[in-house]
């Protein structure tokens, strides 16, 4: 999850109000994002609802097909 602090930080949520809004602690946010641990893949799309953002986002990719919109 390479893009969860740019994309958070991009939205203005701090650590602590992303973790609420997940119903985590700031410490997972902050293990996450250090890629100490990674979330489960369950609680990938409620991180990228929460982040108003998709989950190729979240790990830096284009959604299929983005190229060829981009290119157009």
């Amino acid at each position: 999850m390479r893009c969860l602090k740019p994309i958070r930080l991009a939205r203005g949520y701090t650590q602590v109000v992303l973790a609420t809004k997940l119903n985590v602690s700031q410490s997972t946010i902050a293990e996450w994002e250090s890629g100490a641990t990674f979330p489960s893949g369950s609680k990938v799309p409620e991180i990228a609802d929460a982040l108003e953002c998709t989950i190729d986002a979240l790990y830096g990719r284009e959604p299929p097909g983005a190229e060829e919109k981009n290119a157009g």
